[in-house]
């Protein structure tokens, strides 16, 4: 089984073909027979789980197994603690027409990480201030850490996924790919073991 873990940079499709002519993974990647084991929106960066396993690939993906997936976002003005609060508790998110409550994430307010320029970088106003937010939830649904801080009242400017489960983007720099260490997925392994 071959796993790696790839920094997928802003404006980079999940996919390794598309027919409007948009980057892609294909654009960083060069192996055969591997394929993401989930998804990133084009304009969200960070890791990528990449594998050659069907079965690993649905474990990581099926909602049920609620892997954790930890993500660093730079939202609008500086949450207070009753917005944090929320996304502790969940929030009410539309879905199709039907409302539906979030599972509780684990958030802090953090100082800025260390990260390389986006590009394009995103725009700021310079009367809004910004903060950073480390923020961990356990489901996937479309969009779903930016349509949180919005309805909690601080939209999404730059949102990096930093892990899934034990695994993070140490030691990568954006459009790098590596295979994982034997350590590495041996704790993938033993984290994709739980519920189901």
């Amino acid at each position: 089984m071959k796993v790696y873990r790839f920094w997928k940079p802003f404006g980079v499709l999940t996919k390794f073909t598309d027919a409007e002519g948009r980057p892609t993974l294909a654009d960083y990647i060069d192996i055969a027979e591997i394929y993401a084991a989930g998804r990133l929106d084009m304009d969200s960066e960070g890791l990528l789980l990449l594998t050659d396993s069907g079965a690993l690939s649905h474990r990581m993906t099926d909602p049920r197994f609620e892997h954790p997936r930890t993500y660093w976002a730079q939202v609008e003005r500086v949450p207070d603690e009753a917005a944090l609060d929320a996304l502790r508790n969940g929030v009410d998110l539309n879905e199709g027409g039907r409302l539906w409550r979030t599972r509780p994430a684990e958030v802090e307010l953090i100082p800025e990480p260390n990260l390389p320029e986006r590009v394009p970088p995103i725009r700021t106003r310079q009367t809004v201030l910004t903060a950073w937010l480390i923020l961990t939830i356990r489901e996937g649904k479309n969009r779903q850490v930016r349509r949180m801080t919005a309805a909690v009242g601080h939209p999404t400017l730059r949102l990096v996924r930093w892990a899934i489960g034990s695994i993070t983007l140490e030691g990568l720099a954006p459009g790098k790919l590596l295979p994982l260490s034997a350590d590495e997925l041996v704790r993938l392994q033993k984290g994709i073991t739980g519920r189901g």
